[in-house]
């Protein structure tokens, strides 16, 4: 019987485009051919990483669910440790919740592909003046002043 897995990798940043796209397909690949079916791929891109790994700071993260038997995920999870390229992973078996969840997420993210980019343009309301209140400071008594009073009420 099939299971949904989701498996999430982050592949070392030093990698060109062509060489991040050879990797995914060798995972792809591996899934199509032990019987699996690759169900949805998702490129996050480059991000830094929350800790240093290996020295590294950032890398290339890349997500891919899709539908295995149980054993399959042992041979791919060995296949992410052999391949150097590959600085960690994450495989994780989809429950029917996570699933309708995943489902909805892909269906929310093809809808907002899909639909065009318009500007998104506010009426803008009249905008009222702002007024800064003005505090006039007092002046200071004259200390010739201030002490003569003093002396006349020691008086």
């Amino acid at each position: 019987m099939l299971k949904q897995y989701e498996t999430v990798f982050i592949a070392t940043p030093v990698l060109s485009d062509q060489q991040m796209k050879e990797a995914v397909a060798k995972y792809t690949t591996l899934i199509a051919d032990n019987g699996g079916e690759v169900v949805y791929e998702e490129d996050w891109g480059l991000r830094q990483l929350a800790y240093p790994i290996q020295h590294k700071t950032s890398g290339f993260y890349y997500l891919i669910q899709f539908q295995a038997e149980p054993s399959f995920v042992e041979t791919l999870e060995t296949q992410y440790y052999r391949d150097e390229r590959i600085i960690r992973y994450l495989t994780v078996a989809l429950d029917k919740d996570a699933v309708e969840y995943a489902e909805r997420r892909r269906q929310n993210r093809a809808k907002a592909a899909a639909a065009p980019a318009e500007p998104v343009v506010e009426e803008a309301a009249p905008a009222e003046p702002v007024v800064e209140p003005v505090f006039e400071e007092a002046a200071p008594a004259e200390p010739a002043q201030a002490e003569e009073n003093t002396e006349e009420n020691n008086a």
